[in-house]
């Protein structure tokens, strides 16, 4: 291997975290545009919402299932081509919706290939960057690359919501067909393998560190990645960790993320004032994620979890009672914005404590599938709720007491005992 020197030494990987930072953010981009897109479809196709919504919802649901696949692809063929590759599906079919005239265009194109593509751009690639280049600080990483699906929403969704208003849905296509690929060229120059690809270790660690390395490197990375979940399944706490993030996904990108434009169309707010509700919340997400990552390093994951699903479930029941007043509208993006993705970083340091370093991204990345079922559940469910009862009232209370049944889940949680026996280090 031909080791290529970069600057800054050890903190050459906060480079490669703000490439990373900028892929999450144009990946979260690319998950809510459905999202401003709902009205325009309808208007230009006649589709109706329940349509759009499960279109919507098979992108989320591959989105999560394709996770876990990913971070072993990751170990298996490398990150920077896994990365590539997802990139080129993602601007490819994003870019291919522009022919589309059938539902079944919507489902292949933002459904299935975008779904799958953004798949391994997600929080499993995080939970990748954060073990590989990091000893020290990785509560504070993964907060931060977290919060770059709010920021993801901070800088897209006002300029989407107003492409949509003014040009209909396809000036949102090319704008995220585009930037995704402009992503390409800073991942090929800045992004090295690991951080021994240019002659250093983890950020942290002393000149002897060595870090794991996973099963997935060698062998059937398929076959790896299912025998982990197989291996983890027998486990309470995976189930524990997977049935929160379920709620999380359920309460989050799923329902909100959805349908809160659709949400406050019905009462009477315009899309871009309802995207900009949307974009204050990414603020605070932003300030509320990357301190629950410094928070991480600190504290009980269980009990920061607990007090995040408790805060989100109430706010959610509030929202449908709230009035819809711009002062009630700011109490929510607030209290809902600050624990929007907070989850994200005590739930993977349970499962690195839990299943270790070596087979903790993957399980993480089986996790983050149950984030995204949950995901796909409540988009689903929510188009489906508006058709049957012509208001989104019932499922926002409904995602609410979820919140408030996983604050109690996440209490339960126990990692003092090894999840399983570690696989053979791989010589």
């Amino acid at each position: 291997m031909i080791i290529q020197s970069r600057p800054f030494g050890q903190r050459y990987a906060f480079v490669v975290v703000a490439v990373i930072f900028l892929c999450l953010l144009i990946a979260a981009g690319l998950r809510s545009a459905p999202s401003v897109m709902m009205v325009p479809l309808e208007e230009s196709f006649g589709w109706r919402r329940d349509v759009t919504s499960w279109a919507a919802s098979v992108g989320i649901l591959l989105y999560g299932l394709t996770g876990p696949f990913a971070a072993a692809l990751m170990e298996r063929i490398g990150l920077r081509r896994t990365l590539l590759g997802a990139l080129l599906v993602m601007s490819g079919s994003t870019a291919l919706s522009l022919f589309m005239t059938e539902p079944w265009h919507l489902f292949l194109t933002w459904g299935v290939f975008s779904g799958v593509g953004s798949g391994a751009v997600a929080s499993v690639l995080g939970a990748t960057i954060v073990n590989r280049w990091f000893k020290t600080n990785r509560g504070l990483m993964m907060g931060l690359m977290s919060a770059s699906s709010a920021t993801g929403m901070l800088v897209f969704l006002p300029v989407i919501a107003s492409l949509a208003q003014s040009g209909g849905w396809k000036p949102v296509a090319t704008a995220v067909a585009l930037a995704t690929a402009a992503l390409i060229p800073f991942v090929l120059l800045l992004v090295p393998e690991r951080p021994a690809s240019i002659g250093q270790v983890r950020y942290g660690a002393d000149a002897n560190d060595v870090p794991p390395v996973s099963p997935a490197s060698q062998g059937n990375f398929l076959a790896h990645t299912l025998n982990t979940l197989r291996r983890a399944a027998g486990t309470r706490v995976f189930w524990y960790l997977f049935a929160t993030f379920f709620v999380c996904g359920f309460t989050t990108n799923g329902l909100v993320g959805t349908h809160l434009i659709a949400f406050c169309g019905d009462m009477g707010i315009g899309e871009v004032q309802a995207a900009g509700l949307l974009s204050m919340m990414g603020i605070f997400d932003l300030i509320g994620t990357t301190l629950s990552g410094w928070l991480t390093d600190r504290f009980d994951p269980r009990k920061l979890l607990g007090v995040y699903y408790a805060v989100r479930g109430l706010s959610l029941i509030y929202l449908p009672y709230s009035g819809f007043s711009a002062t009630s509208l700011i109490i929510f993006a607030v209290l809902y914005g600050l624990d929007w993705i907070a989850t994200v970083p005590p739930t993977l340091r349970l499962a690195n404590e839990a299943f270790g370093d070596r087979s903790g991204p993957i399980v993480f990345g089986w996790i983050v599938a149950g984030h995204q079922i949950g995901a796909a559940a409540a988009a689903a469910f929510g188009g489906t709720m508006r058709e049957l009862q012509g208001d989104y009232e019932l499922a926002f209370l409904i995602a609410g007491m979820t919140g408030i049944a996983a604050a109690c889940i996440s209490l339960l949680i126990n990692t003092d005992r090894p999840a399983f026996e570690p696989e053979p280090q791989v010589a």
